[in-house]
C-alpha cells in the first residue's frame, strides 16, 4: 500500500492538562479521499494543526509524503495544501498577489497559466485584481481553497469546508475535488455530516474525545449503520425457528420466547412486512 500520511501513536496534551488527542494510529493511502467524521471538539482540527505543522505534538510520529513532519517539516509541508475553517486571510492584498506569494512560499516558480486555471475552475478570474478585504463571505472561502492548492500540493486538507457555505460553492468544490482526485492527490476532509462523508469518501475515520475509534470503507461502514434489529416477543415459546421463515436473518433467543430479525434500514424493501404477515 502507497501511504501518503502515516501517523504512529500521535498524542497531544496542552499546558492545562486537557487530552486533545490519544494514541492515534492511521495510515491514508496515497491518491485517496479521506473523511474524518465527529463532532465539534473531537480532535479534527487538532490533529489537522499537527500533521500541517501548525502545533507540536506531545508524543508520536507523523510522516507527509515520506518526510518526519518535526524533522523535515520544510520538505513535508510543501507537499501540504490546506483550507482551513477560519477565513484567514491577507485582507489588503489582491487575489492574484495572495496567490502568487503562497506559490512562492513553497519554492515553486511563477506559473500564470497555471494561476489562472485554477482562479477560473474557482469562478475568481475576473476578481483576481481586487482587494481580499472587498470580497463576500463565499468569495473569501474560494480564495482559501485557491492559495492551498497555488503551490500544487500532492496532499490537501479541507477542515469542515462547508460550513457555512452557499450551494453553489459546495458544487464547485465538489467539482474541483473531483478532478484533484483524478489527478492523484490525496484529500483528507474533516466534517461532522456523514452524508458528506458518504457522497465524497473512499474511507471513513471516526474520532470523538481525542481517540480514533474506527477507520473503515465506506460502503462496509454506510451498510454497519444501516443494519438495524428487530426484537418479536412469542406468545409460546419455540424450539426452533419455523421452516418457512428459515431463509430470513433470524435469531432464536434461548429461552425461545423471542425472534431477533437482523435487517438494512436503508433498503427500500427491508422484508418486515413478509416478516409480520
Amino acid at each position: 500500500m502507497d501511504v501518503a500520511i502515516s501517523i504512529e501513536q500521535l498524542g497531544k496534551t496542552y499546558a492545562n492538562g486537557h487530552v486533545a488527542l490519544a494514541e492515534v494510529n492511521l495510515q491514508i493511502r496515497r491518491g485517496e479521499i479521506f473523511a474524518l467524521l465527529g463532532p465539534n471538539g473531537a480532535g479534527k482540527t487538532t490533529l489537522i494543526g499537527i500533521v500541517c505543522g501548525l502545533l507540536r505534538l506531545s508524543s508520536g510520529r507523523v510522516i507527509a509524503n515520506g518526510f518526519d513532519i518535526q524533522r523535515d517539516y520544510r520538505a513535508a509541508r510543501a507537499s501540504i495544501g490546506l483550507v482551513p475553517q477560519e477565513l484567514a486571510t491577507e485582507t489588503f492584498e489582491t487575489i492574484w498577489a495572495a496567490l502568487r506569494f503562497s506559490r512562492g512560499l513553497f519554492g515553486k516558480p511563477h506559473d500564470p497559466a497555471f494561476l489562472e486555471q485554477l482562479l477560473r475552475d474557482l469562478s475568481l478570474w475576473d476578481k483576481r485584481n481586487d482587494k481580499i478585504m472587498t470580497l463576500s463571505g463565499g468569495m473569501k472561502r474560494r480564495v482559501l481553497i485557491a492559495k492551498a492548492l497555488a503551490h500544487e500540493p500532492q496532499i490537501l486538507f479541507l477542515d469542515e469546508p462547508t460550513a457555512g457555505v452557499d450551494v453553489e460553492l459546495r458544487r464547485d468544490m465538489w467539482r474541483l475535488v473531483g478532478r484533484l482526485r483524478e489527478r492523484g492527490v490525496t484529500i483528507i476532509l474533516t466534517t461532522h455530516y456523514i452524508e458528506e462523508a458518504e457522497q465524497m469518501a473512499d474511507r471513513i475515520g471516526v474520532i470523538n474525545h481525542g481517540r480514533l475509534l474506527l477507520v473503515q470503507d465506506k460502503v462496509t461502514l454506510m451498510q454497519q449503520l444501516g443494519r438495524k434489529q428487530l426484537t418479536l416477543t412469542l406468545a409460546d415459546p419455540l424450539a426452533t425457528v419455523p421452516d418457512e421463515l428459515a431463509d430470513l436473518p433470524l435469531e432464536l433467543a434461548a429461552d425461545g420466547l423471542s425472534l431477533v430479525y437482523t435487517f438494512d434500514s436503508q433498503e427500500e424493501r427491508t422484508g418486515i412486512a413478509t416478516l409480520l404477515r
